[in-house]
């Protein structure tokens, strides 16, 4: 069934960002960061794969995203729906199916034999193709899903997420330039939130993370 009611932004990211806190996908620790795919260490983590083995939860996430995603772009405004290997694969699948539309996967890079394809399934130079994905940070992965479906001759000029980090502003910049608007459930600051009302860490944990998010270059300097 095609989500057509659902609440306002807010009430979503407060919503989507409990539901990763109740089932563990937040991580928050100052003391020892973990290192992000950049190299540089960061006070937070978050595992959105884990939402796969959450039937209830990935329910209502991937109803919010699909309506949320039909809200701002539009209800026909896409014909194929395309996964980024691999976090991207489940969850472009289950938009799909609530969308009623054909679902295709993007490869980082082509898999070296056979048809040495990077788009597995149907994608044509009609479609317009709808890039999901589990998260963003910087927005930079995403450009090379984008451009392996252009190549296609399809066009592809918005992308959604479950969570995008929210504080390095040039990810914007960096989709937009590219010609792709980025549609998301929550941000760090939305987990920030509803972790400090439910006292899910303790206080200076809070302040550590705040402070990250506040200026995470300047954090990470200091730490690198």
């Amino acid at each position: 069934m095609i989500p057509t009611t659902h609440p306002d932004d807010a009430t979503m990211a407060r919503i989507s960002a409990g539901m990763l806190l109740e089932i563990g996908a937040v991580h928050f620790n100052a003391r020892e960061p973990f290192t992000l795919a950049s190299g540089l260490p960061s006070p937070t983590y978050i595992d959105c794969r884990k939402l796969i083995s959450y039937p209830r939860i990935r329910t209502t996430l991937m109803d919010f995203l699909t309506a949320k995603v039909m809200r701002d772009a539009g209800f026909e405004a896409f014909t194929n729906i395309a996964g980024g290997e691999t976090a991207g694969i489940p969850f472009a699948a289950l938009v799909a199916e609530r969308m009623a539309l054909p679902m295709t996967y993007v490869r980082k890079k082509p898999k070296g034999y056979g048809r040495n394809a990077r788009i597995e399934g149907v994608m044509g130079e009609t479609d317009r193709a709808l890039l999901v994905e589990d998260l963003t940070t910087d927005g930079g992965s995403k450009l090379s899903f984008v451009d392996a479906i252009r190549e296609t001759g399809a066009n592809c000029a918005h992308t959604a997420v479950i969570f995008y980090y929210g504080i390095f502003p040039e990810t914007t910049k960096t989709l937009g330039d590219h010609g792709v608007a980025l549609h998301h459930l929550c941000t760090w600051r939305d987990v920030l939130d509803v972790a400090r009302a439910r006292k899910a860490f303790d206080a200076e944990t809070l302040r550590e993370v705040e402070a990250f998010l506040d200026d995470p270059r300047a954090w990470q300097a200091a730490r690198s």
